[in-house]
């Protein structure tokens, strides 16, 4: 019947969906447990891109490439991070390329299946392409200040670089690279030599590693840093800023139980514009750093009942730059300009030397004061010979203020406290500078571009130093007796003993007691002469000590362009100094530049430069200064060794004092 056909139909249908359905959650777990497997079959690779100062690196592109040449990229976000998943087990090359760094390689990075892989990728600053102006001609430029290594950096350039003053200087000796010589690069601040390094909105121009084999410049001149600071000028110019960081957008240090207060406060500004329209014009810029940081003491001390216990504690270190720096620029008349310019810098930084194991009775502070006066004066002698004058004036003060009344303890790996072997040093030191350069241009079509002229400098150092007048005692453990467990042998009567006896339970060994547990047998006041300090050193005398000295440098250079694809460099130096007693210094210099096909129907694209030259290293005046300083008479340091009779006598005190 119609019914019964109609019950049979809705039967049927009625199995059909239930094998479906049942078809269909089977088909989903397989998918899922498929999903699952592959997903534990996969590895990832995360971490984050930063640069040599620490700063994180946005908009990264990071790589991961495989041995058939599969990639797999991503971009890093705002905090400089990135996470490439889905990887295949095996071994990668992890690639990354971001603008105005140097592309990074990594081609050993293992990735394990279900595994996270770190890697924390540091770029380095690329050398900024330096812009080359050639004449009308199309010619290469062989001149002698445009070799490869050389950058110039002004105008937006100079506006990618850090605020402030440490980091700026930091950021240039990485560009910089690495320096001839036993001491390093050079910085030269509007052609005198060292100097801080003023604010960035008052620099100029950056001249960076420029025609190394040069006879005007004592040092080879790879690392060497030319700052160019700005003039004044014809309309009134200025700008502030203000930088502004604080504990609340910071992380935890993880060695730390609490967030430490820090906080940085940097601002600053500058105005230029004209004195009399026309004649005179001038530059000022004023900055004011404040900052706040933390530095976490991690120790193991002795409470007030001599039980051994860690101590964590962080304190503040605030310290503070001021920065003041005038310009004046003044035309005396057609040929002659002379510009002046004043720089006075104060550094402030109070509870110095606290940190690791240095308790917070060892803080002190550090001062220091500086004035700089600098005069150029430049005269066209004639259409083709520029001379130039520059006399400078520095004067600077540093200061330390700690407490040396009382001895330092030194319990190694545990602690160190009592005073801090500082005392009242200070350092005045007076430095002048004088120099006269000549340029000009001879021969047939000024071929030749002749540069000569002389540097004198002179230096005078007061200095004290009460370093070490407190003396200090160093705790540095003994061979004793240890049980298994690391606890000190005793005997019947609970008195330690120092040779080995088998136990029962095992046997007893020879190992060294560990500093801590030296020193509190020592406030225990144990009068066993093993638990005495295993040193006593002390400095004593006059603190004062002063020294001076004069060093002249001399020099001729000719820059002579043979040819339109080739400059010969010839020059010669002569050096001089007090406090030595070495006069034969010549340092002769040559280079060149060779330019293949330059001045032909052709544009050359290629340059050879080479060179060669004698570069001596000065002695410097702070060897001078400790020569008089440690004559054998002015200070004298003592020792008293281990087993001494004197280190029985002082009294030590939980908290690491000295009674």
């Amino acid at each position: 019947s119609a019914v019964s056909f109609f019950w049979i139909l809705e039967m049927h249908w009625a199995s059909i969906m239930k094998q479906f359905l049942s078809l269909f959650f089977i088909g989903l777990l397989t998918l899922f447990i498929s999903s699952s497997a592959l997903a534990q079959q996969t590895g990832t690779v995360s971490g984050q891109v930063v640069d040599t100062l620490g700063a994180v690196v946005v908009g990264a592109s990071v790589t991961a490439i495989d041995a058939s040449g599969k990639e797999k990229s991503v971009v890093t976000n705002r905090q400089g991070e990135y996470s490439i998943t889905g990887l295949a087990p095996g071994k990668y090359t992890i690639r990354t390329t971001a603008p105005t760094f140097q592309s990074y390689e990594n081609t050993e990075v293992e990735i394990a299946a279900g595994q996270r892989q770190e890697l924390v990728i540091a770029l380095v600053a690329a050398g900024i392409e330096e812009t080359v102006e050639v004449g009308n001609d199309g010619q290469i430029n062989t001149d002698q200040d445009n070799n490869a290594s050389a950058t110039v950096l002004k105008d937006k350039d100079l506006d990618a670089l850090p605020d402030d003053p440490d980091e700026l200087e930091a950021a240039l000796q990485a560009l910089a690279g690495p320096s001839s010589g036993p001491n390093g690069g050079q910085f030269y601040i509007d052609g005198f030599t060292g100097g801080r390094i003023p604010p960035k909105e008052s620099i100029r121009e950056i001249r960076i590693n420029q025609n190394p084999f040069s006879a005007e410049y004592e040092r080879l001149g790879f690392g060497r840093i030319e700052i160019l600071t700005k003039p004044g000028s014809d309309k009134w110019r200025g700008s502030a800023f203000f930088n502004f960081n604080d504990e609340s957008l910071n992380s935890r240090n993880p060695f730390s139980i609490n967030r430490a207060a820090s906080q940085t406060r940097f601002f600053g500004g500058n105005v230029s514009g004209p004195i009399q329209k026309g004649k005179s014009s001038f530059f000022l810029d004023v900055s004011n750093r404040d900052i706040i940081n933390a530095s976490l003491v991690n120790a193991t001390i002795l409470d007030p009942s001599l039980g051994i216990i860690p101590f964590q504690q962080e304190f503040t270190v605030p310290t503070s730059r001021l920065s003041i720096s005038p310009r004046f620029d003044y035309q005396i008349n057609t040929n002659n300009t002379l510009v002046a310019r004043y720089s006075f810098t104060r550094n402030r930084s109070e509870n110095q030397g606290i940190s690791g194991f240095s308790l917070p009775s060892r803080a002190f502070e550090t001062s220091n004061t500086s004035h700089e006066f600098r005069l150029t004066e430049t005269m066209i002698v004639n259409p083709k010979t520029i001379n130039e004058t520059r006399f400078q004036y520095e004067w600077q003060k540093r200061e330390q203020l700690g407490d040396n009344s009382i001895p330092t303890v030194q319990v190694s790996a545990a602690f160190t406290g009592g005073g801090a072997q500082i005392g009242q040093n200070f350092t005045n030191d007076r430095r002048w500078e004088l120099s006269n350069y000549t340029t000009t241009s001879l021969g047939k079509n000024n071929a030749h571009a002749v540069k000569f002229g002389f540097r004198l400098r002179g230096v005078t150092i007061e200095d004290r130093s009460e370093s070490g007048f407190g003396g200090t005692y160093s705790f540095t453990g003994i061979p004793f007796c240890l049980n298994p467990d690391g606890t000190p042998c005793r005997n019947a009567n609970g008195t330690l003993v120092s040779q080995p006896i088998t136990l029962v339970n095992g046997t007893q060994v020879l190992r060294p007691l560990n500093s801590i547990e030296q020193y509190r047998e020592r406030v225990l006041g144990n009068a066993d002469p093993r638990f005495n300090p295993n040193q006593f050193v002390i400095t004593n005398g006059d603190p004062l000590a002063d020294t001076s000295q004069i060093d002249v440098g001399v020099f001729v250079t000719d820059d002579w362009r043979v040819r339109p694809d080739l400059t010969l460099s010839f020059g010669l130096r002569y050096e001089n100094q007090t406090n030595t007693s070495d006069n034969f210094n010549l340092a002769p210099r040559f280079s060149f530049a060779w330019s293949p096909g330059a001045g032909g129907a052709r544009q050359p694209k290629t340059v050879f430069r080479g060179g060669f030259g004698f570069f001596y290293d000065r002695f410097s005046e702070n060897y001078s200064l400790q020569a008089e300083r440690f004559n054998g008479t002015r200070q004298l340091q003592f020792i008293v060794p281990e087993n001494s009779t004197i280190l029985s006598q002082p009294t030590f005190t939980a908290d690491g004092q000295v009674l």
